[in-house]
């Protein structure tokens, strides 16, 4: 499953997220990640949860964060959740037909190894394709 937060910069997606992240902790039994563009998170996300700062690895290609995804997963079958902050920017989406593609990826990824993506990401929900929209909560 995978579920969207999208929204223009300052609407509150990343305190959405955060809210969510604490949410996850409280009521799942596996382990939470949460990824971040940059080190913006890290007095907000409880220590409960590990946090990753994708600046700390060059994602230079989607085939590399599909990497990183599956090896979180080979690495930690425990994991229940994966929340990921600021999407686009990770992914470097100027694309949005490869951002509908990962985000399709993520889902069939999420039913094969039953962990949840909840994911926000910066762009006017009006203006992103219906592929992307389907995912938005």
């Amino acid at each position: 499953m995978v579920k969207l937060i999208l929204g223009l910069k300052g609407s509150g997606k990343t305190k959405l997220l955060v809210d969510l992240v604490k949410k996850a902790l409280d009521e799942e039994n596996g382990d939470v990640v949460c990824l971040e563009q940059k080190k913006d998170l890290t007095y907000d996300i409880p220590y409960q949860a590990r946090l990753i700062h994708a600046s700390d690895y060059a994602f230079t290609t989607n085939e590399f964060f599909k990497g990183f995804i599956s090896g979180l997963h080979a690495g930690n079958y425990d994991i229940t959740h994966i929340f990921i902050d600021n999407f686009f920017k990770i992914i470097d989406a100027s694309d949005m037909n490869q951002a509908e593609e990962m985000l399709q990826w993520l889902d069939a990824f999420s039913e094969r190894s039953s962990i949840k993506f909840t994911i926000s990401a910066t762009a006017d929900p009006e203006s992103v394709s219906e592929g992307i929209r389907k995912y938005q909560i």
